[in-house]
């Protein structure tokens, strides 16, 4: 299975900001291949949006203070739960492991952290034409 058109379009449109179109999108995808191939899509994108924003030179306090400030922008933001928040964006690039962690719970942190990354690396479209096949490329790996 691979990562389709249509997922990648669904979270075009999530990052672009277009909730609406994000919402129509996604009601639209296949239940049982987005369980795979758009979770596989997200967990990729986070992880490329991670290592891009922490790799080089992130430490636990870095996550921290990251944390409490996209837990500050909104209301939504706020209901993150900042040691899960934490520990996904360190399980990118440390042996922090997440395996306790609510799938549910874990893939709708991770699409707003996500979110709240993107949005911070501040990507034009190109830039994010070229994010986005990044991630699919590494989701696609995954599920081969």
């Amino acid at each position: 299975m691979a990562v389709t058109d249509e997922q990648v379009a669904t979270l075009r449109a999530q990052l672009e900001g277009n909730l609406e179109e994000h919402r129509r999108l996604l009601a639209q995808l296949d239940p049982a291949t987005a369980r795979t191939g758009y979770a596989a899509l997200i967990a990729a994108a986070f992880s490329l949006a991670t290592d891009r924003r922490f790799a080089a030179d992130g430490d636990m306090a870095q996550v921290v203070e990251y944390v409490a400030s996209v837990r500050s922008t909104t209301e939504s933001m706020a209901e993150i739960d900042p040691r899960v928040a934490e520990r996904l964006l360190l399980a990118v690039y440390t042996d922090e492991q997440i395996n306790d962690i609510d799938v549910r719970v874990r893939y709708e942190t991770q699409i707003l952290l996500l979110a709240a990354l993107v949005a911070d690396a501040q990507l034009d479209k190109t830039d994010l034409d070229t994010f986005l096949a990044q991630a699919r490329s590494l989701a696609d790996k995954w599920l081969a």
